[in-house]
């Protein structure tokens, strides 16, 4: 009758009692069976694959799961390599991005001036027009007004001259150059056997270039009827612009 009266007793628990370290043990080898160590740090026997599952820690891995997790795996693997290549051409963007800005702002520096700089040349125009005007004959005849005037605007266009080439702006006086036209602008042409072909004989009005830009070309006659001219029988001064630009 005692034994009837008894309490019974609970369900024997499963492998997680926290006293059995063989139940702890055989726990943590499942949790790392996929590849991981075992808690005592060797290889589990699902790590190496000797370990059959008999239901007791989870459902066995069919084919089709291991199919999703290969696809999971080469998705990822795709991902990744998209993500890379978008990477690498973002990076080539902003470096081009950063060299295109900096070329910019160079040529902004070296032009910022042009259309300032080509709005002046009416006045030295002007002014050199003004002292074309007057010849020798004249000068020597005048006044000292007169010839005061003339120094004035004379040192005022020199002025002028330097303050543009301060600024990158140089004068282009081409008289006895080969004819480029990169840089000169021919008006005329002058028979003369005596100088090679296509030399510059005359200025009509001189050019001017910014930064080895043409600001306005050089307005010339050239010469025709001579002898070929060669690079190396160059008559003149070199233009260093003009042999850069050949």
């Amino acid at each position: 009758m005692a034994d009837d009266n008894k309490t019974p007793e609970e369900p024997v628990r499963s492998t997680a009692n926290p006293k059995d370290r063989e139940a702890l043990k055989r726990a943590a080898d499942d949790l790392l069976k996929k590849g991981g160590k075992s808690a005592s740090g060797e290889k589990s026997a699902w790590a190496n694959g000797t370990a059959e599952d008999d239901g007791t820690y989870g459902p066995d891995v069919t084919d089709e799961d291991a199919m999703e997790i290969a696809e999971e795996i080469s998705a990822i693997q795709s991902e990744n390599a998209d993500m890379k290549d978008r990477l690498l051409r973002l990076a080539a963007d902003m470096e081009n991005l950063r060299r295109r800005t900096a070329r910019e702002v160079q040529d902004a520096r070296a032009f910022a001036i042009s259309k300032f700089a080509a709005d002046m040349l009416g006045v030295a125009d002007n002014l050199r027009r003004a002292l074309d005007h007057v010849t020798e004959e004249q000068r020597s005849a005048a006044d000292e007004t007169l010839k005061n005037l003339l120094d004035g605007v004379e040192l005022t266009e020199r002025e002028m001259h330097a303050t543009m080439e301060r600024h990158g702006v140089t004068k282009l006086d081409p008289e006895g150059q080969k004819f480029d036209p990169n840089f000169h602008q021919a008006m005329f042409e002058v028979p003369n056997p005596d100088v090679p072909n296509n030399t510059v004989v005359q200025v009509v009005q001189a050019g001017y270039q910014i930064g080895g830009r043409v600001l306005r070309p050089a307005m010339v006659g050239v010469a025709k009827g001579g002898p070929k001219q060669t690079a190396e029988a160059e008559p003149g001064a070199p233009n260093p612009e003009s042999e850069k630009d050949a």
